[in-house]
Protein backbone atom coordinates (compact mmCIF):
# COMPACT_ATOMS: atom_id res chain seq x y z
CA UNK A 1 0.00 0.00 0.00
CA UNK A 2 2.93 2.46 0.69
CA UNK A 3 4.39 1.70 -2.10
CA UNK A 4 1.14 2.43 -4.25
CA UNK A 5 1.13 6.00 -2.41
CA UNK A 6 5.16 6.56 -2.69
CA UNK A 7 4.20 5.60 -6.66
CA UNK A 8 1.50 7.97 -6.81
CA UNK A 9 3.39 10.74 -5.32
CA UNK A 10 6.01 10.40 -7.81
CA UNK A 11 3.69 10.48 -10.55
CA UNK A 12 1.85 13.96 -9.37
CA UNK A 13 4.81 15.53 -8.66
CA UNK A 14 6.91 14.61 -12.18
CA UNK A 15 3.78 15.74 -13.98
CA UNK A 16 4.21 19.31 -11.94
CA UNK A 17 7.49 19.72 -12.80
CA UNK A 18 6.69 18.98 -16.40
CA UNK A 19 3.66 21.53 -15.97
CA UNK A 20 6.20 23.81 -14.62
CA UNK A 21 8.47 23.49 -17.21
CA UNK A 22 6.22 23.99 -20.06
CA UNK A 23 4.76 26.98 -18.10
CA UNK A 24 8.35 28.15 -17.90
CA UNK A 25 8.63 27.67 -21.67
CA UNK A 26 5.59 29.51 -22.52
CA UNK A 27 6.58 32.61 -20.69
CA UNK A 28 9.89 32.38 -22.30
CA UNK A 29 8.08 32.19 -25.68
CA UNK A 30 6.00 35.18 -24.52
CA UNK A 31 8.78 37.16 -23.41
CA UNK A 32 10.64 36.81 -27.05
CA UNK A 33 7.61 37.75 -28.81
CA UNK A 34 6.41 40.84 -26.09
CA UNK A 35 10.24 41.78 -27.00
CA UNK A 36 9.70 41.75 -30.87
CA UNK A 37 6.41 44.17 -30.69
CA UNK A 38 7.89 46.95 -28.07
CA UNK A 39 10.80 47.09 -30.96
CA UNK A 40 7.76 49.21 -32.29
CA UNK A 41 7.56 52.08 -30.32
CA UNK A 42 4.33 52.13 -30.98
CA UNK A 43 1.63 50.79 -28.64
CA UNK A 44 -0.60 48.06 -30.06
CA UNK A 45 -3.21 45.45 -29.41
CA UNK A 46 -0.65 42.69 -29.42
CA UNK A 47 1.25 43.90 -26.47
CA UNK A 48 -1.65 43.76 -24.55
CA UNK A 49 -2.65 40.28 -25.68
CA UNK A 50 1.00 38.99 -25.04
CA UNK A 51 0.86 40.32 -21.63
CA UNK A 52 -2.37 38.68 -21.00
CA UNK A 53 -1.14 35.84 -22.29
CA UNK A 54 1.80 35.56 -19.94
CA UNK A 55 -0.26 37.12 -16.69
CA UNK A 56 -2.49 33.94 -17.50
CA UNK A 57 0.72 31.78 -17.93
CA UNK A 58 2.06 33.40 -14.52
CA UNK A 59 -0.89 32.37 -12.65
CA UNK A 60 -0.93 29.16 -13.62
CA UNK A 61 2.67 29.06 -12.69
CA UNK A 62 2.43 29.90 -9.01
CA UNK A 63 -0.89 27.72 -8.93
CA UNK A 64 1.16 24.62 -9.85
CA UNK A 65 3.80 25.88 -7.58
CA UNK A 66 1.89 25.98 -4.80
CA UNK A 67 0.50 22.44 -5.69
CA UNK A 68 4.21 21.58 -5.39
CA UNK A 69 4.44 23.32 -2.00
CA UNK A 70 1.07 21.94 -0.44
CA UNK A 71 2.24 17.85 -1.43
CA UNK A 72 5.22 18.83 0.30
CA UNK A 73 3.92 20.07 3.28
CA UNK A 74 1.77 16.79 3.52
CA UNK A 75 5.31 14.32 2.66
CA UNK A 76 6.74 16.56 5.13
CA UNK A 77 3.98 16.02 7.81
CA UNK A 78 3.93 12.44 6.80
CA UNK A 79 7.73 11.67 7.35
CA UNK A 80 7.34 13.31 10.57
CA UNK A 81 4.90 10.73 11.90
CA UNK A 82 6.99 8.02 10.36
CA UNK A 83 9.68 9.76 12.38
CA UNK A 84 8.20 9.76 15.35
CA UNK A 85 7.28 5.82 15.24
CA UNK A 86 10.52 4.76 14.30
CA UNK A 87 12.04 6.55 17.29
CA UNK A 88 9.50 4.66 19.23
CA UNK A 89 10.14 1.67 17.78
CA UNK A 90 13.68 1.75 18.03
CA UNK A 91 13.36 2.88 21.80
CA UNK A 92 11.16 0.15 22.66
CA UNK A 93 13.55 -2.05 20.78
CA UNK A 94 16.23 -0.96 22.88
CA UNK A 95 14.67 -1.43 26.06
CA UNK A 96 13.89 -4.82 24.90
CA UNK A 97 17.40 -5.80 24.50
CA UNK A 98 19.04 -4.59 27.51
CA UNK A 99 16.52 -6.55 29.45
CA UNK A 100 17.55 -9.26 27.18
CA UNK A 101 21.32 -8.64 27.74
CA UNK A 102 20.59 -8.39 31.56
CA UNK A 103 19.41 -11.66 31.54
CA UNK A 104 22.27 -13.32 29.87
CA UNK A 105 24.68 -11.43 32.37
CA UNK A 106 22.69 -12.56 35.53
CA UNK A 107 22.55 -16.67 33.77
CA UNK A 108 25.87 -16.52 31.88
CA UNK A 109 27.24 -19.21 34.16
CA UNK A 110 27.31 -22.18 31.37
CA UNK A 111 27.58 -24.78 34.58
CA UNK A 112 23.80 -23.11 35.61
CA UNK A 113 22.53 -23.84 32.46
CA UNK A 114 23.55 -26.83 32.43
CA UNK A 115 21.96 -27.96 35.72
CA UNK A 116 18.98 -26.28 34.26
CA UNK A 117 19.00 -28.69 31.37
CA UNK A 118 20.16 -31.82 33.62
CA UNK A 119 17.58 -31.02 36.34
CA UNK A 120 14.68 -32.30 33.88
CA UNK A 121 12.40 -34.83 34.60
CA UNK A 122 12.69 -36.95 31.35
CA UNK A 123 14.50 -36.40 27.88
CA UNK A 124 11.64 -34.37 26.27
CA UNK A 125 11.39 -31.60 29.09
CA UNK A 126 15.16 -31.58 28.71
CA UNK A 127 15.10 -30.95 24.90
CA UNK A 128 12.72 -28.36 24.95
CA UNK A 129 14.66 -26.42 27.74
CA UNK A 130 17.75 -27.04 25.45
CA UNK A 131 15.97 -25.65 22.43
CA UNK A 132 14.74 -22.49 24.71
CA UNK A 133 18.19 -21.60 25.10
CA UNK A 134 19.20 -22.00 21.35
CA UNK A 135 15.67 -19.25 20.04
CA UNK A 136 16.42 -17.23 23.06
CA UNK A 137 19.79 -16.65 21.52
CA UNK A 138 18.77 -16.41 17.84
CA UNK A 139 15.94 -14.26 19.21
CA UNK A 140 18.45 -11.82 20.48
CA UNK A 141 20.89 -12.02 17.46
CA UNK A 142 17.20 -11.04 15.32
CA UNK A 143 16.88 -8.40 18.18
CA UNK A 144 20.32 -6.58 17.11
CA UNK A 145 19.28 -6.84 13.80
CA UNK A 146 16.06 -4.81 14.00
CA UNK A 147 17.69 -2.89 15.91
CA UNK A 148 20.41 -1.99 13.71
CA UNK A 149 17.41 -2.07 10.52
CA UNK A 150 15.50 0.38 12.37
CA UNK A 151 18.48 3.04 12.71
CA UNK A 152 18.70 2.92 9.01
CA UNK A 153 15.39 3.70 8.15
CA UNK A 154 15.34 6.24 10.49
CA UNK A 155 18.37 7.72 9.90
CA UNK A 156 16.62 7.67 5.91
CA UNK A 157 13.36 9.18 6.57
CA UNK A 158 15.52 12.21 8.54
CA UNK A 159 17.82 12.76 4.88
CA UNK A 160 14.50 12.93 3.35
CA UNK A 161 12.72 15.11 5.47
CA UNK A 162 15.79 17.38 5.40
CA UNK A 163 15.65 17.34 1.30
CA UNK A 164 11.80 17.98 1.47
CA UNK A 165 12.68 20.78 3.33
CA UNK A 166 15.23 22.18 1.25
CA UNK A 167 12.89 21.42 -1.80
CA UNK A 168 10.30 23.35 0.09
CA UNK A 169 12.73 26.55 0.60
CA UNK A 170 13.80 26.38 -3.09
CA UNK A 171 9.72 26.73 -3.83
CA UNK A 172 8.92 29.38 -1.75
CA UNK A 173 11.69 31.77 -2.93
CA UNK A 174 10.25 30.63 -6.44
CA UNK A 175 6.92 31.06 -5.56
CA UNK A 176 7.90 34.72 -4.08
CA UNK A 177 9.91 35.76 -7.53
CA UNK A 178 6.86 34.76 -9.60
CA UNK A 179 4.42 36.94 -7.35
CA UNK A 180 7.09 39.75 -7.53
CA UNK A 181 6.89 39.28 -11.97
CA UNK A 182 3.07 39.01 -11.83
CA UNK A 183 2.51 41.80 -9.90
CA UNK A 184 5.05 44.09 -12.54
CA UNK A 185 3.43 42.44 -15.15
CA UNK A 186 -0.27 43.53 -13.66
CA UNK A 187 0.82 46.80 -13.42
CA UNK A 188 2.23 46.85 -17.10
CA UNK A 189 -1.02 45.91 -18.85
CA UNK A 190 -2.78 48.68 -16.70
CA UNK A 191 -0.48 50.99 -18.09
CA UNK A 192 -0.84 49.61 -21.56
CA UNK A 193 -4.92 49.07 -21.17
CA UNK A 194 -5.48 52.66 -19.98
CA UNK A 195 -3.35 54.10 -23.10
CA UNK A 196 -4.53 51.95 -25.77
CA UNK A 197 -8.30 53.08 -24.62
CA UNK A 198 -7.53 55.82 -26.46
CA UNK A 199 -7.54 54.16 -29.69
CA UNK A 200 -10.89 52.49 -29.41
CA UNK A 201 -11.94 53.93 -32.36
CA UNK A 202 -8.44 52.55 -34.19
CA UNK A 203 -9.71 48.98 -32.54
CA UNK A 204 -13.05 49.18 -33.63
CA UNK A 205 -11.99 49.61 -37.21
CA UNK A 206 -9.25 46.77 -37.08
CA UNK A 207 -11.99 44.82 -35.58
CA UNK A 208 -14.44 44.87 -38.53
CA UNK A 209 -11.64 44.78 -40.37
CA UNK A 210 -10.89 41.21 -38.79
CA UNK A 211 -14.65 39.98 -39.19
CA UNK A 212 -14.74 40.73 -42.28
CA UNK A 213 -11.26 39.29 -43.35
CA UNK A 214 -12.75 36.04 -41.52
CA UNK A 215 -16.26 35.93 -43.38
CA UNK A 216 -14.44 36.06 -46.28
CA UNK A 217 -12.08 32.83 -45.77
CA UNK A 218 -15.29 31.16 -44.49
CA UNK A 219 -16.29 31.64 -47.73
CA UNK A 220 -13.41 30.55 -50.05
CA UNK A 221 -13.20 27.49 -47.71
CA UNK A 222 -17.02 26.75 -48.72
CA UNK A 223 -16.02 27.20 -52.35
CA UNK A 224 -13.02 24.67 -52.49
CA UNK A 225 -15.54 22.34 -50.24
CA UNK A 226 -18.28 22.78 -52.46
CA UNK A 227 -15.83 22.56 -55.71
CA UNK A 228 -14.41 19.54 -54.60
CA UNK A 229 -18.03 18.19 -54.09
CA UNK A 230 -18.94 18.83 -57.30
CA UNK A 231 -16.16 17.23 -59.03
CA UNK A 232 -16.61 13.80 -57.54
CA UNK A 233 -20.50 13.88 -58.31
CA UNK A 234 -18.69 14.78 -61.89
CA UNK A 235 -16.64 11.78 -61.56
CA UNK A 236 -19.93 9.86 -60.52
CA UNK A 237 -21.77 10.96 -63.29
CA UNK A 238 -18.78 9.81 -66.10
CA UNK A 239 -19.07 6.51 -64.35
CA UNK A 240 -22.79 6.33 -64.12
CA UNK A 241 -22.74 6.25 -60.22
CA UNK A 242 -25.00 7.72 -58.06
CA UNK A 243 -24.33 11.25 -57.35
CA UNK A 244 -22.71 11.51 -53.63
CA UNK A 245 -24.74 14.71 -51.89
CA UNK A 246 -21.37 15.07 -49.63
CA UNK A 247 -17.38 14.17 -50.05
CA UNK A 248 -16.73 10.35 -50.21
CA UNK A 249 -13.77 8.64 -49.34
CA UNK A 250 -11.56 6.38 -51.27
CA UNK A 251 -10.07 3.17 -49.41
CA UNK A 252 -6.92 5.38 -49.14
CA UNK A 253 -8.32 8.82 -48.24
CA UNK A 254 -10.71 6.64 -45.35
CA UNK A 255 -7.10 5.36 -44.63
CA UNK A 256 -5.34 8.91 -43.92
CA UNK A 257 -8.80 10.38 -42.49
CA UNK A 258 -8.74 7.28 -39.53
CA UNK A 259 -4.95 8.22 -38.98
CA UNK A 260 -5.70 11.85 -38.56
CA UNK A 261 -8.63 11.22 -36.15
CA UNK A 262 -5.96 9.16 -34.06
CA UNK A 263 -3.85 11.48 -33.54
CA UNK A 264 -5.75 14.05 -31.99
CA UNK A 265 -3.93 15.74 -29.43
CA UNK A 266 -0.92 14.44 -30.75
CA UNK A 267 -0.27 16.91 -34.00
CA UNK A 268 2.37 18.98 -34.48
CA UNK A 269 2.31 22.53 -34.57
CA UNK A 270 1.80 24.83 -37.58
CA UNK A 271 5.28 26.77 -36.65
CA UNK A 272 8.44 25.14 -34.74
CA UNK A 273 7.51 27.70 -31.94
CA UNK A 274 4.08 30.08 -31.17
CA UNK A 275 1.77 30.27 -28.47
CA UNK A 276 -2.13 30.50 -28.82
CA UNK A 277 -2.71 34.46 -28.25
CA UNK A 278 -6.54 33.82 -29.43
CA UNK A 279 -8.03 30.54 -28.33
CA UNK A 280 -10.99 29.09 -30.80
CA UNK A 281 -14.91 30.11 -30.24
CA UNK A 282 -16.96 32.95 -28.84
CA UNK A 283 -14.95 35.47 -26.26
CA UNK A 284 -14.79 38.69 -25.01
CA UNK A 285 -12.52 41.18 -26.76
CA UNK A 286 -8.81 42.06 -24.54
CA UNK A 287 -9.86 45.77 -24.80
CA UNK A 288 -13.50 46.15 -25.24
CA UNK A 289 -14.95 43.52 -22.74
CA UNK A 290 -18.62 44.25 -24.13
CA UNK A 291 -17.79 43.14 -27.71
CA UNK A 292 -17.31 39.44 -28.49
CA UNK A 293 -14.67 38.04 -30.73
CA UNK A 294 -15.91 34.58 -32.68
CA UNK A 295 -12.50 32.83 -33.48
CA UNK A 296 -13.26 29.86 -36.26
CA UNK A 297 -9.85 28.41 -35.44
CA UNK A 298 -7.12 30.24 -33.59
CA UNK A 299 -4.41 32.75 -33.85
CA UNK A 300 -0.75 31.73 -33.03
CA UNK A 301 1.90 34.25 -32.67
CA UNK A 302 5.13 33.53 -33.70
CA UNK A 303 8.69 35.29 -34.83
CA UNK A 304 8.75 37.63 -37.24
CA UNK A 305 10.55 35.47 -40.37
CA UNK A 306 8.52 32.46 -39.28
CA UNK A 307 7.53 29.45 -41.85
CA UNK A 308 4.00 27.32 -41.30
CA UNK A 309 4.14 23.63 -42.15
CA UNK A 310 1.83 20.71 -42.41
CA UNK A 311 0.16 19.36 -38.97
CA UNK A 312 0.12 15.96 -41.37
CA UNK A 313 -0.02 14.01 -44.53
CA UNK A 314 -2.14 15.47 -46.97
CA UNK A 315 -2.93 16.57 -50.48
CA UNK A 316 -3.41 20.55 -51.30
CA UNK A 317 -6.94 21.55 -52.15
CA UNK A 318 -6.73 25.04 -52.08
CA UNK A 319 -4.03 27.67 -52.59
CA UNK A 320 -6.25 31.29 -52.72
CA UNK A 321 -4.98 35.07 -52.07
CA UNK A 322 -6.91 37.10 -49.95
CA UNK A 323 -6.76 41.16 -50.89
CA UNK A 324 -5.54 41.99 -47.64
CA UNK A 325 -5.14 39.37 -45.70
CA UNK A 326 -2.34 37.37 -47.68
CA UNK A 327 -2.73 34.09 -48.62
CA UNK A 328 -4.14 30.70 -47.15
CA UNK A 329 -3.32 27.02 -47.91
CA UNK A 330 -6.34 24.15 -47.25
CA UNK A 331 -4.78 20.48 -47.13
CA UNK A 332 -6.84 17.39 -47.09
CA UNK A 333 -6.49 15.11 -45.07
CA UNK A 334 -9.00 12.20 -45.87
CA UNK A 335 -12.18 13.56 -43.65
CA UNK A 336 -10.61 16.11 -42.09
CA UNK A 337 -9.06 19.70 -43.65
CA UNK A 338 -6.87 21.64 -42.18
CA UNK A 339 -6.46 25.66 -42.91
CA UNK A 340 -3.42 27.81 -42.90
CA UNK A 341 -4.24 31.27 -43.48
CA UNK A 342 -2.62 35.35 -43.50
CA UNK A 343 0.57 33.62 -45.69
CA UNK A 344 2.74 36.05 -47.43
CA UNK A 345 4.67 33.47 -49.40
CA UNK A 346 3.21 29.95 -50.78
CA UNK A 347 5.82 26.95 -51.32
CA UNK A 348 3.26 24.38 -52.55
CA UNK A 349 0.50 24.41 -55.18
CA UNK A 350 -2.86 22.55 -55.73
CA UNK A 351 -2.69 18.49 -55.87
CA UNK A 352 0.35 18.28 -54.32
CA UNK A 353 1.19 15.64 -51.96
CA UNK A 354 2.39 16.97 -48.14
CA UNK A 355 4.51 15.01 -45.26
CA UNK A 356 4.03 16.17 -41.75
CA UNK A 357 5.84 19.27 -40.89
CA UNK A 358 6.67 19.45 -44.35
CA UNK A 359 7.32 24.16 -44.65
CA UNK A 360 4.76 24.90 -46.81
CA UNK A 361 4.37 28.69 -47.04
CA UNK A 362 5.75 32.06 -45.05
CA UNK A 363 3.84 34.12 -42.38
CA UNK A 364 2.83 37.58 -42.71
CA UNK A 365 4.51 40.30 -40.68
CA UNK A 366 2.51 43.03 -39.68
CA UNK A 367 4.68 46.21 -39.21
CA UNK A 368 2.05 48.21 -37.64
CA UNK A 369 1.40 45.69 -34.68
CA UNK A 370 4.94 44.30 -34.93
CA UNK A 371 3.61 41.02 -34.97
CA UNK A 372 3.39 37.45 -36.64
CA UNK A 373 0.41 36.00 -36.75
CA UNK A 374 -0.85 32.48 -38.08
CA UNK A 375 -4.65 31.47 -38.12
CA UNK A 376 -5.26 28.10 -37.89
CA UNK A 377 -8.22 25.77 -38.38
CA UNK A 378 -9.28 22.72 -38.67
CA UNK A 379 -12.35 21.13 -39.97
CA UNK A 380 -14.23 17.34 -40.14
CA UNK A 381 -16.45 17.46 -42.65
CA UNK A 382 -18.01 20.88 -42.84
CA UNK A 383 -17.62 21.01 -39.11
CA UNK A 384 -15.85 23.81 -37.15
CA UNK A 385 -13.18 22.26 -34.57
CA UNK A 386 -11.41 23.48 -31.81
CA UNK A 387 -7.46 22.92 -33.26
CA UNK A 388 -6.23 23.10 -29.34
CA UNK A 389 -7.74 19.68 -29.16
CA UNK A 390 -5.98 18.38 -31.48
CA UNK A 391 -2.62 20.27 -31.41
CA UNK A 392 0.58 18.47 -29.32
CA UNK A 393 0.11 20.61 -25.49
CA UNK A 394 4.00 21.31 -25.18
CA UNK A 395 4.95 22.99 -28.27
Amino acid sequence: MHTNISFAQKQTKKDLENKKKQLQKEIENTNQLLSETKKNKKLSLNQLVMLNKKISAREELIATINKEISDLNYQINDSNESIKVLQNDLTKLKNEYAKMIYYAYKNQDAYSRLMFVFAARDFEQAFLRLKYFQQYSEYRHKQAERILSTKKTLNEKVQDLESKKTDKHVLLGSQENEKNNLTSEKSEKEQVFSQLQDQESKLKRDLEKKKKDAKELQQAIQRVIAKELEKAQKDAETANQPKPQKLTLTPESQQLSNSFASNRGKLPWPVAKGIISERFGVHPHPLMPNIDINNNGVDISTSAGSLTRAVFDGEVKAVVNMPGAGQFILIRHGEFLTIYSNLKDVYVKVGDKVKTKQNIGSIVYDEDDSKTLLHFEVWKGQTKMDPEDWLYKNN
